[in-house]
Parts: structure tokens; sequence; C-alpha cells
């Protein structure tokens, strides 16, 4: 499909993918100001983001001297303890030899160099283009890469099946009032209807994602809910160590869900909440986080909540039959760097009809 909306950079994926894997300073390889914003955003959890600021001069004459520069002044001031150098476009574009200036500079940090860039259709594949030279260095297992493969292809189809790659265009949406969606689901409670909370969120959105179920435990605590969440230890170290305090957030206020899946696992936890949906039987189901990745036949005859931080997402989880759709608007930025649970817009709004 040929998209006319801005679609997911595969450098920025690269990026995060370089944090997961424990590396705490990136050197992106091209102009000062490729990534910027994600750049400066990863910095707040704990990723140094430097750049060799190529310019006319290096673009025509190469800048692995520059490169060479930047790894030798960055071990020497930082002392990271694992680094990444991260192509761009302009690297590309000029064949530069990443690898080569990483030898070449004589540096004796553990360094991996991630050939990327921007022209990827998919941003799925700057994930791999960092988890294939991170395994082979020996940074994760060969099975934890096939692991990562099919999650990562997983992700791709509920994006391009349900989520917002279904169309090539789709008109951004704040979503349903937030005051109006919690007013129905006091309704539903108050009525004494069965429901299901559903935690399926991906990384470290989940930390604002998981005080959904806080506030509805905290707001209605004897309200007949079933709390179930992607939170299982399993995946990269950042993502398990998310999911563990995570957890810790949930039970300490009060809330023990079942788990099922990882938060690197999303994408193919569908049809397994989907099953649970089935099986169970309830009247409305409240989903956080990626909502969309379960079938829309297993929502059929349940009254739906969702909640997604994607103004996209909205029309696409409409057309599902999701008859509530909330957005968290810059949700991901309140997550980066934090280490417990961050309280949501709909979270605060369910408190406040206490």
């Amino acid at each position: 499909m040929q998209y006319i909306q801005p679609r997911p950079s595969s450098i920025v994926a690269a990026l995060y993918t370089a944090r997961d894997l424990g590396v705490d300073l990136a050197i992106l390889h091209g102009p000062s100001g490729c990534s910027f914003k994600h750049a400066r955003l990863l910095e707040e959890d704990g990723l140094r983001v430097l750049t060799t600021s190529l310019g006319e001069t290096e673009i025509i004459l190469g800048g692995q001297d520059v490169l060479e520069k930047v790894l030798i002044e960055a071990e020497e001031r930082f002392h990271p303890t694992r680094m990444a150098v991260v192509g761009t476009c302009v690297s590309l574009i000029i064949g530069e030899d990443m690898e080569a200036a990483i030898r070449d500079s004589g540096i004796t940090t553990p360094t991996i160099a991630i050939e990327v860039h921007a022209g990827f259709r998919e941003n799925i594949q700057g994930v791999m283009a960092a988890l294939v030279p991170a395994a082979a260095a020996g940074w994760v297992s060969e099975d934890e890469l096939e692991r990562q493969r099919r999650l990562l292809a997983a992700a791709n189809e509920v994006e391009r099946l349900r989520g917002a790659a279904y169309k090539s265009y789709i008109q951004p949406s704040r979503g349903d009032l937030k005051h109006v969606v919690a007013a129905r689901l006091r309704e539903c409670i108050g009525e004494g209807k069965k429901g299901i909370a559903i935690l399926n969120a991906k990384k470290e959105t989940a930390y604002m994602f998981a005080d959904v179920l806080l506030a509805l435990h905290e707001t209605w605590p004897d309200a007949d809910i079933t709390y179930f969440a992607n939170l299982e230890d399993v995946g990269l170290d950042k993502v398990r160590r998310d999911a563990a305090r995570i957890l810790q957030g949930l039970r300490s206020g009060g809330v023990d869900p079942e788990l099922h899946g990882a938060l690197d696992e999303y994408g193919a936890t569908g049809d397994t909440f989907g099953r649970i949906l089935r099986e169970t039987s309830p009247d409305f189901a409240v989903i956080a986080g990626v909502p969309h990745a379960i079938p829309a036949e297993y929502t059929e005859g349940i009254e739906v909540f969702s909640i997604t931080n994607g103004p996209r997402q909205v029309e696409p989880l409409k057309d599902l039959g999701h008859e509530h759709v909330v957005v968290e608007i810059d949700l991901h930025p309140k997550t980066l760097g934090v280490r417990e649970i961050v309280e949501s817009e709909f979270g605060a709004v369910v408190r406040s009809l206490r």
C-alpha cells in the first residue's frame, strides 16, 4: 500500500530498540537534525544520543573520520557500557562503512553498527536492523531474535488489518469525550453488568494504560470486573523490568490481573484475549493499549470501551464496532523515563466520579 499519511520512522525504531538492548549511548551518523525530537525524548529515558552532524563537506568527501572522532570522544567523555552507531539516509547514500569506523577508532566499548535509513516502508525493519547485529554481538540469543521477528510480523499484521495502516489516509481524531464515556461506564456498573478490563499495551506505554485498570478498581472496587494484562516476565531486559514495575504497581493498588503475554507481545495476544472474551461473555469490556489487536469476531455483542494513544486509531476502532473510543494524547512522551504507573486523563476522569 502507498501511504499518504506520515508513518513511523525506521531510524527512530532502531533507536528505541537500541535502548531496549541496554545501549546507553547512540550516535546518529547523519545531519544534526535527523530524528531530533525522538533523540531528545530518548535522553529522558537514559539513552544519550549524539550526532556526527554531517554537512555538505562530509556528504561530498565522506564522514568516516568524523564518526571515528565522535566515537572516541563519546567513550572518553561519557564512559558508556554499550554503544550503537545508527545509520541515516545520508550515511546510506554516501556509502559509509560504519563497522570500519568502529574498528578503526580503537574504542573498547562494546559497540554495534545499525545499518538503517528512513526509506523502509515499515518501521519494524528498523527494529530488525538493530536486533540482527545485537545477536551477532551476543547481546541477544538466536532464539530471542527469532521470537522478536515473529512478534514484529504479528504487530505489523495487526496494524495493516485493523490499525493505523489499514488505509492510505486516516483522519486524526481525539475520540469520544472522556467524561461522557466514563459516565456510560458508571451506568454499566451501576446496572450490575459484568465486565472485563484488559491491559494489552506496547512496552513503556503500559505505565499509563495500566492506570485505567487502577482507576476502575479504585472507583468501583465492588464492581463485577475481572482484570487481565500482558505483563508476563518475557523479552528483552528493559521490557521485563518495566513489566515487573507495572505489575507491582497494579498489585499495590489492589489489582492482581491474570497474565497473558508480555509487553512486546501486544500484537500477538489478540486471539488469546479474544478467546477469554468469548469464554466469559461479559456485558462490557475495557481494553487499554492496543485494543485493535483483538479481532472483531470476539467483541460482537459486547459493549467495548477502548483507550488508545493514537488519533489515527479512532476510525479503525469505530469500524471494528467499538462503541466508545478515547485517546490519551501525548501519552508516549509522558511515559519515557518513568519507573512507576502514571495517571492517565481517562483514569482521572473516572476517579472524579467517586
